[in-house]
């Protein structure tokens, strides 16, 4: 792709890193930017700057958020005895949209893959057993809530029999969410659904 400027090219080049943005699509977005008001531009940049220096990560489910408690975390409406463990902060995202859970999250940031190098002590399960064994705790269920995936239960597995021991009752979301399929993808009927008519996890000895 020729571009009759380096100012366009730059901009075009970074648009494109964005996942699902080609450069076609770069560069509708850039010209689109040249023919607003200099205005939006700059308050797109400021919005761009001000995400990336102030977001933070709530200490108790590192959910994103933009106090070091979450609204969720900070809420005394929510049932503080239950736990919906979910791999990042866009499953909290489609499970807040069914309006069927009124629970606490917590956020692992990822799965165990080991095809791509990623471990237990790569995500939050430490700081999830701290939460349920604390002394103010009072924690009585986890949700597992992560996507039906190998790599998705291979995560419940692991994490099911660390809880085991403390007594903490662990269930899944229904399978009404396709086996191979991204949680995020789900409609908000079928994840609602899911959510309401959880099943309890059971492992073997």
């Amino acid at each position: 792709m020729q571009f009759s400027s380096k100012l366009i090219e730059k901009a075009v080049d970074e648009f494109s890193k964005l996942p699902g943005v080609g450069k076609k699509t770069a560069l509708r977005l850039v010209l689109h930017l040249l023919k607003q008001d200099t205005s939006q531009t700059i308050e797109l940049s400021e919005a761009l700057t001000d995400l990336r220096k102030n977001i933070k990560y709530c200490k108790k489910c590192f959910n994103i958020s933009d106090d070091d408690i979450c609204n969720i975390c900070a809420s005394h409406r929510r049932d503080q005895s239950l736990i919906c463990l979910v791999e990042d902060t866009r499953d909290v995202l489609a499970i807040e949209n069914t309006s069927q859970y009124n629970g606490l999250y917590h956020v692992l940031g990822g799965i165990i893959s080991p095809i791509e190098g990623i471990g237990p002590d790569d995500l939050n399960i430490s700081e999830l057993l701290d939460r349920v064994t604390g002394e103010s705790a009072e924690v009585k269920e986890v949700i597992f809530g992560l996507s039906p995936t190998m790599e998705g239960d291979t995560t419940t597995f692991y994490i099911s029999k660390k809880l085991k021991p403390l007594g903490i009752k662990t269930s899944t979301i229904a399978r009404g969410i396709p086996i191979g399929g991204e949680l995020e993808y789900a409609d908000e009927i079928t994840l609602g659904r899911s959510i309401v008519t959880r099943t309890a996890y059971e492992i073997g000895e």
